[in-house]
């Protein structure tokens, strides 16, 4: 039998379609209803869903009185607040396609996304490094004011039209522009059964920022897409305490995060919590074993990517096998590929892909200012490896690239070494994602210079030219960098010597 799973249709996207209008459709049923809760340890702001579908429609209206049209690309440079997502679904109301983007990109990344996405409009908040780009900046005290205006009409057109882009690093060592239509988060409603075990009834509480992508999708758009309430903490917030006072039934959040709620031991007493969510990173065994020891409740991962968020996963219904990732969600449908494309047999290791068809398969990569996808056959390779199991279980085995995982971000380490190597005492360098302790992996570089460099200066040096997320937290000087007959660099290589060395 062939690693590849049987075809099941989704119910198909409605037409015509606006993603902004989906999502808060449910909640327009339900006005009164709180749609969101910001927590604070004195207490939340509480945004109903009248409140929020009047500011989304007024910035809508906003933005197109400042003179954009239907298909203009919006940057967005905003911080942790809700003008956030209001503006990310007032843009799509519109018809616009915003750019979110995280606020630790410095001015010269930035400005390379701008170039490339070549956007009518930035928003832009005090504090955050804007793009060397010639367009017009709209400031967050402007963009908030927009909120008060009459709504404006959704635009309703082809689900398959850009929606929005979002950035990932492409294991080429630049970040790509990653372009999905609006038909997206339609395809998310496989998400619904196949990982959250998503209700209208539910209270998500989403440990991350409001600008970051992954609460943006899970802890936003999916709950209030089903009329749920969505529950993000400010920082700072003691995440335990918010748990129980506000009455979470779901939590979403990074393994790290998991980690520090559990880092003294106790037990946690949250009566209400019907169980956790993880994703961006591998879920260490031990830190499942712990939660569990300490609430009492399951944790169900998923796996996915930007191109095409989570595809497999856990769930209530259907928890993983033990060893495995889980299932591909229903109505998805996903293959182990071999080098030529071709299904491998079942058990046998190979590539993961995705078919063509999948509804929340992106466009493509932004190339040349239109979406570009690449595909093998009729499969878009995902970068993951893995075996597929008789019952359809995938056991996740790697990547297939040397692509390192930053706190549930994707880096190419490509990208990080280009920036370091132009330091004017390394004179080669090699970035890879090593294990410092169990469950806890960071971006080291190793580099040959003719002495010791002193790290706060390469920290230093990192800082003013990359996003902090991207920047090691450890150096290495090395005698020098272990390569292949062919010359290739050997990251591997370098992963096991750092192992071996820590032991």
């Amino acid at each position: 039998m062939l690693s590849v799973t049987a075809p099941t249709p989704p119910e198909p996207c409605p037409a015509p379609f606006n993603m902004a209008h989906y999502v808060l459709s449910a909640g327009a049923t339900t006005p009164d209803k709180i749609a969101l809760q910001i927590l604070r340890a004195s207490g939340a702001e509480r945004w109903s869903y009248a409140r929020l579908i009047a500011a989304v429609r007024g910035t809508g209206q906003g933005l197109l009185q400042s003179g954009l049209q239907p298909g203009d690309r919006v940057l967005m440079r905003l911080g942790n607040t809700v003008d956030f997502p209001v503006a990310y679904l007032g843009a799509i109301a519109a018809g616009l396609v915003p750019v979110p983007t995280s606020t630790q990109l410095t001015q010269g990344e930035i400005t390379r996304i701008a170039h490339e996405v070549t956007p009518s409009l930035v928003l832009g908040a005090d504090g955050v490094a804007l793009p060397d780009y010639e367009t017009p900046v709209i400031g967050q005290a402007a963009l908030h004011a927009m909120q008060d205006l009459p709504p404006c009409d959704w635009h309703m057109g082809s689900p398959d039209r850009a929606g929005y882009i979002i950035y990932t690093s492409g294991s080429g060592g630049s970040p790509r522009a990653v372009v999905h239509a609006h038909r997206a988060i339609w395809a998310r409603r496989m998400m619904w059964d196949g990982w959250y075990g998503l209700t209208p009834d539910d209270r998500m509480l989403h440990a991350g920022a409001f600008n970051w992508t992954y609460t943006l999708g899970t802890g936003l758009m999916d709950p209030w897409a089903i009329g749920a309430t969505a529950l993000i903490p400010d920082a700072g917030a003691p995440l335990g305490l918010m748990l129980k006072r506000f009455d979470a039934t779901i939590f979403a959040a990074v393994p790290g995060v998991y980690r520090q709620l559990l880092k003294d031991g106790r037990a946690l007493d949250l009566p209400r919590l019907r169980h956790g969510l993880s994703a961006g990173e591998k879920l260490p065994e031990i830190t499942r074993n712990a939660w569990r020891d300490a609430t009492g409740r399951e944790i169900y991962e998923a796996l996915g990517m930007s191109e095409c968020s989570t595809y497999i996963s856990a769930s209530p219904a259907r928890p993983a096998p033990a060893g495995s990732a889980g299932f591909p969600q229903q109505g998805r449908q996903v293959a182990i590929l071999d080098d030529e494309g071709a299904p491998v047999p079942r058990g046998a290791e190979g590539m993961l892909a995705i078919h063509r068809s999948d509804p929340g398969l992106m466009l493509g990569y932004l190339q040349d200012g239109a979406p570009a996808l690449p595909l093998l056959g009729d499969w878009f390779v995902t970068g993951d490896r893995g075996q597929m199991a008789e019952s359809d279980a995938i056991s996740y085995t790697g990547r297939n690239d040397d692509m390192m995982n930053a706190g549930g971000f994707r880096v190419s380490p490509l990208e990080v070494e280009r920036v370091l190597v132009s330091h004017p005492a390394i004179h080669d360098i090699a970035c890879a994602e090593v294990s410092v302790r169990e469950g806890v992996s960071v971006i080291a570089a190793f580099y040959t210079a003719d002495e010791l460099l002193e790290e706060e200066a390469l920290q230093a040096f990192a800082a003013e030219r990359l996003a902090r997320y991207k920047q090691p937290r450890l150096y290495r000087r090395c005698e020098s960098l272990p390569r292949g007959a062919n010359g290739k660099l050997s990251r591997r290589a370098l992963r096991d010597s750092f192992k071996v060395s820590q032991a």
